[in-house]
């Protein structure tokens, strides 16, 4: 059976402040449990509290914008995670101040776990949680940000599901669950920055093994499918500013069948590494035409990580009326 329950009677976390020993005092800590804790206690007893305006925190805190509506703004964070505001909190601290999120939200979990060993002499994971939105669905739910003593992800491959059928693919985001759980009973106006968790214990590693760390949920950037938000992939494929966002570059295979369904009249040819999409001729496009498709299939090339190439002469049989595409490089 898992039970999962409070941690209470924390007092008001401040910077520089033993969150560690404030937390050995008020948990009944087990061998095997899981102790979730909010980053934003976390955070403010490493010193994560600021003062300046929420702007100039979002503008420091930003690797880059995925998507932006009004006063809202969807950021990949330094630490790679996709958040609103970068995951900067304004509720329950002091008025002017905000949170910012952990500088290294693992090694906050590794540091907390081996501290608690040290005071209580159990063996625990630590989860370090943290509230996020979801992309295709509205409310949010906690996720973890950092983890020590235990991974992350379960991976099910190879395992058999009970029919005879082997997973391929399955794979549980543990730590993630563990900490939507914990938020159940901790809340957001409850003041229990902290929940422990128990009956996970085949999960537990033993001490000195902390795990991969929950930086290993976070999708690489290359493999994100989503890496901006739908007006600001159409900006960014226009203005071609940087690759970023749009993932890893597309087979020429993959771009050469894109540029035909766009540009039917147009020719698509595919080398190794190139693909040359030859316009038609002057005798069927004037050359106001030709360069409107030259901008379309450019910023279409662009968008699945390729760009013009203009260091190769341009063929004879079709001088002036065709791009010569690689794959960006950034």
């Amino acid at each position: 059976m898992i039970v999962c329950e409070p941690v209470t009677g924390l007092p008001e976390v401040r910077r520089g402040d033993d969150l560690a020993a404030l937390l050995a005092r008020t948990a009944d800590l087990r061998d095997g449990d899981v102790l979730v804790v909010t980053s934003k206690v976390v955070s403010k007893a490493e010193g994560r509290t600021v003062t300046c305006t929420k702007e100039e925190a979002l503008a420091r805190e930003t690797d880059r914008v995925v998507a932006r509506r009004g006063p809202t703004s969807i950021v990949r964070t330094r630490h790679g995670l996709v958040m609103a505001a970068a995951g900067i909190d304004a509720s329950n601290t002091a008025p002017g101040t905000l949170v910012l999120l952990p500088e290294d939200p693992d090694a906050s979990a590794r540091r907390l776990r081996e501290e608690l060993l040290s005071l209580t002499g159990a063996n625990v994971a630590v989860l370090v949680s943290d509230t996020s939105g979801r992309a295709w669905r509205t409310g949010q739910t906690d996720i973890a940000l950092g983890a020590a003593g235990l991974e992350p992800i379960d991976y099910h491959a190879g395992r058999d599901d009970g029919y005879g059928n082997v997973l391929a693919v399955t794979a549980p985001a543990l730590a993630d669950e563990v900490t939507a759980a914990a938020d159940l009973v901790t809340g957001k106006l409850s003041r229990s920055p902290a929940a422990l968790v128990r009956g996970l214990d085949r999960f537990v590693l033993p001490s000195g093994e902390h795990g991969s760390g929950a930086a290993r949920l976070i999708r690489p950037e290359e493999q994100d499918m989503f890496g901006l938000g739908a007006r600001e992939a159409v900006l960014r494929a226009a203005t071609r500013d940087d690759g970023r966002g749009f993932g890893a570059a597309s087979s020429p295979e993959e771009l050469a069948e894109a540029l035909q369904g766009l540009l039917p009249m147009a020719r698509v040819r595919t080398g190794s590494s190139l693909v040359r999409v030859d316009l038609p001729d002057p005798g069927v496009i004037d050359d106001r035409e030709a360069g409107a498709l030259a901008e379309r299939a450019t910023a279409a090339a662009f968008s699945h990580g390729w760009v013009l190439d203009r260091s190769l002469p341009e063929p004879a049989d079709s001088p002036d009326r065709g791009l010569t595409l690689r794959p960006h490089t950034t």
